[in-house]
């Protein structure tokens, strides 16, 4: 797992999976993670999944440009052909990224066409000659997120099965969702509310691999429940709710970390993102491109709904610029 290294005295004592932003597909995109990393400077962020064929085949620069604020980050991608997934991991060190993942979780139909996602817990050989090759291509971390199970193949003694065999082909760090996904009768949206929470399944995981770091992924929702959460295992993913609620990052760099930096304001972590859209505009990047990513910004605050309306109504207009968002400031409650 990844050191981190940037401020605060106390932070390089903890690794920064301690505390993560998962992937998410559509929404972790280059801006929005920019976004994240002025709120909180130690959390991991990860890259929504990108298929080793779009890494290989397609554009790759516009997959894998990034800000280097964004440290500490990681690539996840999506595939099953070790040779690939040893090219394209070889691509993501290359660009400077501190970790490279494989999506062995995502439930969607389009994934189990290619054979990748939470599919592939079905062959856990696969995966673990998966990890080899990248493991054998690149000296940053290579690591799984998983589901506990899929389908009917969803006892404790498949997924210790599946984990035992990864882990023996060298991974050391595994995400867990704690819940089982359906490959078929549910939607991928479903699928993240549907199956019941398993929290009781990873925390024996890491009593059964206690060598191993174990990162719990799924409904949690505030700091107080990651901080209990981690007094079991290694760290907390937490998605949907730190994207619609983005500044209950704010605290994580005190509570996680032991950063002793002061905690920014709303107002301060927008005027810092100023700059960035002045610069992003200029390279011909949509304004909503990166508004789209801080609605949630003043969430639970007088004058939230006002200030997600002006954006939405403003921020398409000709000429829209980061005055749009000075003026929808003004309509919170500082």
């Amino acid at each position: 797992m990844i050191e981190s290294n940037k401020y605060g005295n106390n932070a390089t004592k903890y690794k920064a999976s301690r505390f993560c932003v998962a992937p998410m597909l559509d929404w972790t995109d280059r801006h929005c993670r920019f976004f994240h990393r002025l709120i909180s400077q130690h959390a991991l962020l990860y890259t929504e999944m990108v298929t080793t064929g779009a890494l290989i085949h397609g554009d790759r620069h516009r997959f894998l440009q990034f800000n280097a604020a964004e440290h500490p980050l990681a690539l996840q991608l999506g595939g099953c052909k070790p040779g690939d997934l040893a090219i394209c991991a070889k691509m993501a060190e290359d660009y400077g990224y501190d970790e490279v993942n494989l999506n062995v979780g995502c439930p969607s139909d389009r994934v189990q066409s290619g054979r990748f996602g939470a599919s592939l817990m079905a062959e856990p050989l696969l995966v673990a000659e998966c990890v080899a090759a990248m493991q054998q291509a690149v000296s940053i971390p290579v690591t799984i997120k998983s589901r506990i199970g899929i389908d009917d193949r969803d006892s404790y003694g498949e997924l210790v099965h599946f984990i035992g065999t990864i882990a023996s082909a060298g991974c050391k760090t595994f995400i867990v969702h704690a819940r089982k996904a359906w490959l078929s009768g549910l939607s991928p949206k479903q699928n993240r509310e549907v199956p019941p929470l398993r929290y009781d399944v990873v925390f024996q995981l890491k009593l059964d691999f206690p060598e191993l770091g174990l990162i719990l992924n799924g409904g949690i929702d505030s700091l107080d429940q990651a901080e209990q959460i981690l007094m079991q295992l290694d760290g907390v993913m937490v998605g949907r709710e730190a994207y619609h609620k983005p500044y209950l990052l704010a605290e994580v760099d005190k509570r996680f970390f032991g950063a002793t930096v002061d905690i920014l304001s709303r107002e301060q972590i927008l005027i810092a993102l100023i700059p960035y859209i002045q610069q992003q505009l200029k390279t011909q990047v949509r304004l909503n491109s990166v508004t789209r990513h801080i609605l949630g910004l003043f969430h639970g605050m007088p004058g939230a709904k006002a200030w997600r309306r002006y954006l939405s109504d403003h921020v398409g207009k000709p000429g829209a610029d980061e005055n749009v968002l000075l003026e929808a400031l003004k309509l919170t409650v500082q």
